[in-house]
């Protein structure tokens, strides 16, 4: 296996401990997740199910960041406490990757609950001249730590600062511990009272439940300066110990439109609507079609191909079985998706190989060969990538689309051999009708069309770049 590093810049021969200790940047619960969130969590979920099938064992672990400037604030307009807030909306996290099945963490650790352990890290590091304490706060000396940077690949002069704070022996200096402002959150500790910063936290709660060192740290590119550049630099200063972390893994960011999704900029979906609209495997399957360092942009159109994707794959996975010998070479389709997925999780190849398998399926269900074999092992390598094909509608054929438009009165051009093909064709024809109609406004015919689909559980979705359709779950 080889996997992208982003401390090196290149693919490095996977060589973790046993157990892989893996810790992803979990949320910071002020606002409900988006798909971006998504993105992220399906990506590390894939890393972590792909390394398991390979006969790893892991041990995972994801915080949450529940103090932080902005759960202050948003617990302030809405007039409740900042812990009640965070509970509120890690019950909503949880709800939220359980039904895009995300595997759980093995453990959840809270900055909340792990003050002790931060204070100790604070302290330590105070001690080895690496930070300093500034009325009531406490900072990194960043002159301390000479490899600062080495993640980001950018000299000190080349950053700039966003914490905007006074006490600072320089501007790059961050902050390990805040001093308590009036109604905030706060914790005693030896420069009074006061709470984390949020990189310290991180460094704290990895060391603890993973140890000095941890084989994969996962988060998305957004977090690589400068908090994970900040972690590298606490922890390696702390524990004299190189390197913090072997392999750095960062994923691309869900855009939408220019922007990439956030909640800060406000132009984000929800996990919770997303799922309102499409299936928990159609957004798997759109994450996971693109390489998992790559941007990734949101569209209608993109979710709704997805849908009809996965539906795809469950029609070959649910065909009936035949008795005569099969000739479908499965350990050829099954060495495909594993050599994809070595190659630093290349879920897109992975992806085409599953596709590629379904279509022997259906080609030796045509010709009557047993494909019961080819069905495990397609549901199998499915399973591998999160999808469940729970929910599906799949038994719609191209005959019944026929029979569909004809009573709509359309007559449709014939369609290819491949049945799935010919189906996804014949619908695609009743859409591109419709929308003449509409266009010369007969809408009472454009209706009908939709109706005639809508019995056969195909829904449409007028949108102002044109009409995308996708299967009823």
């Amino acid at each position: 296996m080889k996997v992208y590093n982003t401390l090196s810049g290149r693919k490095e021969d996977f060589a973790p401990g046993d157990p892989v200790r893996m810790y992803v940047c979990g949320v910071t619960p002020y606002s409900e997740c988006h798909i971006g969130h998504a993105m992220s969590y399906i990506v590390f979920d894939v890393i972590r199910r792909y390394l398991e099938f390979r006969g790893y064992r892991l041990r995972h672990v994801q915080n949450f960041t529940d103090v932080d400037d902005k759960i202050i604030a948003r617990s302030s307009q809405l007039g409740i406490s900042a812990k009640e807030l965070a509970e509120g909306l890690i019950a909503q996290y949880f709800a939220d990757m359980d039904a895009l099945n995300i595997k759980r963490a093995d453990i959840y650790p809270r900055a909340t609950e792990e003050i002790p352990k931060i204070i100790e890290v604070i302290e330590g590091l105070i001690e080895k001249g690496h930070a300093y304490h500034a009325g009531g706060d406490v900072y990194f000396r960043v002159a301390s730590f000479p490899e600062y940077g080495k993640l980001s690949h950018r000299a000190t002069d080349e950053m700039i600062s966003t914490e905007e704070a006074t006490g600072k022996e320089r501007p790059m200096d961050f902050a390990l511990w805040k001093a308590a402002k009036p109604g905030e959150p706060h914790w005693e500790s030896p420069w009074g009272l006061g709470r984390p910063g949020w990189h310290i936290e991180c460094s704290a709660m990895s060391l603890k439940y993973l140890g000095e060192t941890l084989d994969i740290h996962g988060g998305g590119q957004d977090l690589i300066f400068p908090h994970h550049e900040n972690e590298i630099a606490q922890s390696e200063a702390f524990t004299e110990v190189t390197p913090f972390v072997r392999y750095w893994l960062h994923n691309g960011l869900m855009q939408l439109g220019e922007e990439k999704m956030s909640k800060s900029l406000g132009n984000l979906i929800t996990v919770k609507e997303a799922l309102d609209r499409y299936s928990a495997d159609a957004l798997r399957l759109f994450v996971l079609s693109s390489h998992y360092r790559s941007p990734l942009t949101y569209t209608e159109e993109g979710l709704a191909a997805a849908e009809r994707a996965v539906d795809r794959l469950l029609r070959a996975a649910d065909r009936q079985d035949s008795d005569r010998p099969t000739t479908i070479e499965i350990e050829s389709y099954r060495q495909r998706f594993m050599e994809a997925m070595d190659d630093d999780f290349n879920t897109a190849q992975a992806i085409a190989a599953l596709f590629d398998l379904a279509r022997e399926i259906n080609r030796a269900a045509e010709e009557g060969q047993s494909i019961k074999e080819a069905q495990k092992a397609l549901l199998e390598l499915a399973e591998v990538l999160g999808l469940t094909f729970r929910g599906y509608r799949f038994e719609v054929e191209a005959s019944a689309v026929i029979e569909a438009a004809a009573r709509a009165g359309i007559t449709l051009k014939k369609g290819v051999e491949d049945e799935e093909r010919s189906t996804d064709y014949y619908i695609q024809q009743m859409v591109d009708k419709r929308k003449e109609l509409r266009a010369r406004k007969e809408w009472a015919d454009a209706d009908k069309i939709r109706a005639q689909l809508a019995e056969l559980g195909i829904i449409l979705e007028d949108t102002p770049q044109g009409t995308n359709w996708r299967y009823r779950r």
